[in-house]
């Protein structure tokens, strides 16, 4: 539901003994989760929705999380990143999409670190009474199996070789262009399973549940926490090999490839210019490395700083989304070109998917590996390619193939 801002909320955090797993506990319908290697958060029922779109959906949410917080009762006996009053979020990628973009107060947060455990009650004054979680066991097993939705294999081969004529005739260096699945989930089945899959086939990614909008995502858009600011840039990918030597061989193909290291100093420059004003002495690590993923290696950049400005996360966002990684370079005119060639609203795909504490901390992911559940149970999935002058368009579908493996194997 929606509440007016003026309308208080009254958060209570304590320490709790080790629930050892989370998603257990979360809804088997409307789940709101955020782990990686287990520890997290998860959230229960539904305190406050706050909604937003448009141009200035970072800005207006930044403004409307300020003034809950500030309205708020906060109790925190554990006084960690993601302890008082927490919202999970999800937004969408494009200005003019129609998609919602959302920040939730959950009513209960269990949250899980190495060193701590913990649960929030939240409370609207509305004399609700205080329901403790369980867990609950998952429903039966499915398999859901997903087949090109609006953009077909061959209308992305086309979109791909009009963008590099594009590219190549000049005016942008490089554009992100994405393909769709779709399929469809009984009304019955547990998400849960989903997000089991996911969180344990890919521990080191985000693994996420947000208003419908599922996946696992391994890049960072933007971390805060206690002034402290980190993101990892991931653009430029290869296939894992099929054995040790084959494998070794193609992360040092992604490392000497011009064409990947190209793509990602776009990709690593547009979070710098991005994180600049508000963090003059940023660090990065002082070459690109390959990052493993169980499909994937990717080329990676580590950038941290500390803020100067008092920035929250959620203020940041409006200057790092979208980053070259998503989009392109320039922004603009990728993101035009983007609307030009996909023939579908990306919704909350490569948009910003995590939390936001009442301190402004917050782990933000870039929404990818993803599918949005309607709630009549239709599956949106997407996945894209960072596409410059010197790609080759069957090469990119393949590579969309590779980046839609963990959420069609989840599903099925």
């Amino acid at each position: 539901m929606t509440i007016p801002l003026t309308s208080s909320l009254v958060a209570q955090t304590v320490a709790i003994d080790d629930p050892r797993q989370l998603l257990p506990f979360a809804d088997q319908t409307s789940p709101l989760l955020w782990v990686r290697k287990g520890y997290g958060l998860v959230g229960l029922g539904e305190a406050l929705r706050l909604e937003f779109s448009g141009p200035d959906r970072f800005t207006r949410a930044a403004a409307a999380w300020r003034d809950v917080c500030a309205a708020a009762v906060v109790t925190d006996e554990v006084r960690r990143p993601g302890t008082g009053l927490v919202a999970f979020g999800t937004f969408a990628f494009d200005d003019e999409s129609a998609a919602t973009s959302v920040l939730i107060v959950p009513r209960t947060i269990i949250g899980r670190y190495p060193d701590a455990s913990f649960i929030t009650r939240v409370s609207l004054g509305d004399g609700a009474e205080d329901v403790d979680p369980v867990t609950t066991a998952y429903g039966p097993e499915y398999r859901i199996q997903l087949t090109p939705g609006v953009q077909s294999r061959e209308g992305y081969l086309d979109s791909a070789e009009r963008a590099i004529a594009r590219i190549q005739a000049g005016g942008l260096s490089k554009v992100v262009l994405a393909r769709d699945l779709a399929g469809h989930l009984p009304a019955e089945a547990d998400r849960r399973r989903v997000l089991h899959d996911l969180a344990l086939g890919y521990p080191d990614c985000w693994t996420y549940a947000v208003d419908g909008f599922i996946g696992s995502s391994p890049e960072t858009l933007v971390r805060v926490d206690r002034g402290a600011v980190s993101a990892r840039v991931l653009a430029g990918t290869i296939s894992r090999g099929p054995d040790a030597e084959s494998d070794h061989d193609q992360a040092v193909a992604l490392m000497t490839s011009a064409k990947d290291q190209g793509e990602h100093q776009f990709a690593v420059q547009s979070v710098l210019t991005a994180l600049q004003a508000h963090s003059p002495q940023l660090r990065r690590s002082e070459a690109p490395f390959t990052l493993k993923l169980p499909n994937l290696w990717h080329l990676a950049t580590d950038i941290d700083g500390r803020l100067s400005d008092g920035s929250s996360s959620l203020d940041l966002m409006d200057g790092l989304h979208p980053t070259a990684a998503v989009a392109g370079t320039p922004t603009r005119d990728a993101v035009a070109l983007i609307r030009e060639l996909e023939p579908f609203d990306r919704g909350r795909y490569a948009g910003p998917v995590g939390w936001v504490d009442a301190s402004g901390d917050g782990e933000w992911a870039v929404a990818l590996r993803c599918a949005q559940i309607a709630p009549d149970g239709d599956i949106t999935a997407y996945a894209g390619c960072g596409i410059v002058a010197d790609s080759d368009a069957a090469t990119e579908l393949i590579e969309t193939k590779m980046k839609f493996r963990p959420i069609v194997e989840a599903f099925g």
